[in-house]
């Protein structure tokens, strides 16, 4: 295609819609930027008001940085707006949707999207997250520890470990029932630290009443377990983390229990057997499961130990989420106030066979959320495409693996996670380019509103998969690559507690990524803790990073360049795999940019360059470089 389409660019961000949250009945004004010599003769904006095509004149408004912005007004008359646009030349037409610039008419998929009805959490685009698995995060309280054979479940006894620093057990020794004593105190007590990294939110796995050392077998939603130091532990770790500037979103599920759950109750282990459905045919509870006339009832994935909730159950509903002292509000009141739920299996939430209540039960989950605290995340675990749940009425986000996680660890070689399940999958080796990575990440955002791409929680590396830097096959060089692309996408990026202190671990199970933190290893001086250290603090200190527009500059073979910018502020991000040195071309004029704006990157490397023509620069890459540099305007 011709070079000047390489600056064509619109989103739904306050640079090119005058207000990106409008109400029905308003007029916005959205523009499209491009060069400004660029051989355009008519710009339209086509939308479907009401059903009906309508395309819409743009002029030419104004110049800057070398670049010409074509305005139009457009009236907001329904919930929902959507977009694109078709700029004409002498001699073709093209048609520019979020995905892509084709010589053709475009599906309405990938359309620019207004909504008139979504309250974004405005703080999550501006937040830089660290998850913490609590029970192997830090011991402030050792009074509250689990005891070697204090309880058992399943059959097997809990195990308290000798010292901190012990290799956790497989799951084969341990049955997730191995104990460090980590608790909510240890994690308070290592604020000052999370605020050194430069952390502005805070997700925490499961701290609910529960025996396991994960939490996701929960006995009672309503109290955090005594091992973790009760609910008051977690009033005073959120005053601290709100006293010290940073959020807090917790983690459940609501799509089944275990059988050891207050509401279940099967062999009365923590609970009397008076309590509880399986015992109690005539109880309220029992209406909150599947359950046939021989007392059989329905597991998750058919798993006899997790008995799965049926919200056909009203009571179900108004104990989870919707009275005024349900599990999803109580949290979110005082003396708690989270700003937020991560649900786990959200992906598979209330969808059982004949029936499927998900869209029906997630948008009135929303409102409830949204009752309590409007500005509340809404954090949902989806490792696949899930845009049908990302259009305002749903979610805020899933666990961004899909756009994010799944596209960098494939893109550096690792098999993928869910394919490498199928032995005959995981043994075919692909070389992902970087055209796939480019299409890979927009084929998740372009589906969505942008006011959705600026919610999404940006992560590689979690409690559910291998951290990155135990693959051996992974180079320093590359780790690196795969946090600065983390933090390049536009939304929310998240840290795994103890990536940025190279923390030990294996690949071969869940176990091997719940290492504890090795406070015992001066780490701050190592790559991991300066990089981190370093992100975060250009996230907070460049507006691009955290309120501006996104666009790939360039992507091929194995390099790959995006661009984050608002009016004033540019900020490139150039990374390759390439076991060669190369050089690459960056259109930086598309962004309004000159050239880099010092002998060095942002981290401290130096850079070898040439201009190239009136809008791009000519960049020399070392193998398996990583730049991230600022811009100077046009």
């Amino acid at each position: 295609m011709e070079n000047w389409l390489e600056s064509v660019y619109s989103d739904g961000s306050a640079e090119f819609v005058s207000n990106p949250s409008p109400k029905i009945g308003e007029t916005v004004t959205v523009r499209l930027r491009m060069y400004e010599d660029a051989p355009v003769k008519y710009v339209y904006l086509r939308s479907v008001p009401n059903g009906g095509e309508l395309k819409v004149p743009m002029h030419r408004e104004k110049e800057a940085h070398g670049l010409v912005y074509w305005a139009c007004e457009l009236p907001i008359i329904e919930r929902r707006t959507q977009y694109h646009f078709y700029i004409a030349c002498a001699d073709c037409i093209y048609f520019y949707t979020q995905k892509e610039i084709t010589t053709y008419l475009p599906e309405h998929t990938y359309d620019f999207v207004l909504l008139t009805d979504y309250v974004q959490p405005t703080w999550v685009k501006n937040a830089v997250f660290y998850q913490i698995f609590p029970e192997r995060f830090c011991n402030g309280d050792p009074g509250n520890d689990v005891k070697t054979g204090e309880y058992t479940q399943d059959g097997y006894s809990s195990i308290r470990m000798e010292h901190w620093d012990d290799t956790p057990l497989t799951y084969e020794q341990g049955h997730c029932m191995d104990f460090y004593g980590g608790d909510l105190r240890g994690i308070r007590e290592k604020i000052p630290y999370l605020k050194e990294l430069g952390v502005t939110a805070v997700y925490l796995n499961p701290v609910f009443y529960a025996p396991s050392c994960h939490k996701y077998d929960c006995l009672d939603y309503f109290h955090v377990d005594p091992h973790f130091g009760g609910d008051e532990a977690l009033a005073e770790l959120s005053k601290a983390l709100h006293e010290n500037g940073m959020k807090l979103i917790l983690d459940i599920s609501i799509n089944h229990t275990g059988t050891a759950h207050r509401w279940f109750n099967k062999d009365g282990i923590y609970f009397p057997k008076t309590e509880g459905a399986y015992n109690n045919p005539d109880s309220v509870e029992r209406g909150y499961y599947f359950f046939d006339k021989d007392n059989h009832y329905h597991g998750w994935w058919d798993l006899p130990s997790m008995p799965t909730l049926n919200y056909t159950s009203d009571s179900l509903r108004e104990v989870v989420y919707r009275g005024p002292d349900s599990v999803l509000k109580k949290w979110l009141k005082p003396p708690y106030n989270i700003d937020g739920w991560r649900f786990d299996v959200a992906d598979v939430f209330a969808r059982n066979g004949e029936v499927q209540l998900s869209h029906e039960l997630w948008p009135e989950i929303r409102k409830s959320i949204k009752q309590e605290n409007p500005q509340a995340y809404i954090l949902a675990e989806d490792w696949g495409d899930c845009a049908q749940y990302l259009q305002g009425a749903e979610w805020d986000s899933p666990m961004n693996y899909y756009g994010c996680g799944r596209v960098i660890r494939s893109f550096y070689g690792e098999p993928d996670l869910f394919m490498s399940r199928i032995p005959e999958l995981k043994a075919v080796r692909c070389h992902m380019t970087a055209q796939d990575l480019q299409a890979r990440v927009m084929q998740h955002l372009a589906k969505l509103p942008f006011a959705l791409w600026e919610t999404q929680f940006n992560l590689f590396d979690s409690h559910d998969t291998p951290r990155l830097h135990n693959n051996p096959e992974i180079s320093q060089a590359d780790f690196k690559g795969a946090a600065c692309f983390q933090f390049l996408l536009t939304g929310a990026a998240s840290i795994y507690y103890g990536d940025e202190a190279e923390i030990d671990g294996t690949i071969d199970s869940n176990e091997g990524c719940r290492y504890p933190m090795p406070w015992g290893k001066d780490f701050r001086g190592c790559a991991h803790y300066r990089l981190y250290h370093a992100l975060c603090a250009l996230k907070k200190e460049h507006p691009a990073l955290r309120l501006g527009g996104m666009k790939f500059l360039y992507a091929r073979e194995d390099t790959f360049a995006i661009a984050r910018f608002t009016g004033e502020d540019v900020i490139v991000g150039v990374i390759s795999k390439s076991d060669t040195a190369q050089t690459v071309r960056l259109p930086l004029g598309a962004v309004g940019a000159a050239e880099p704006a010092g002998e060095k990157d942002l981290l401290g490397s130096v850079l070898h360059w040439q201009r190239e023509g009136l809008n791009a620069i000519d960049l020399h890459m070392e193998p398996h470089a990583v730049y991230l540099f600022s811009c100077k305007l046009k």
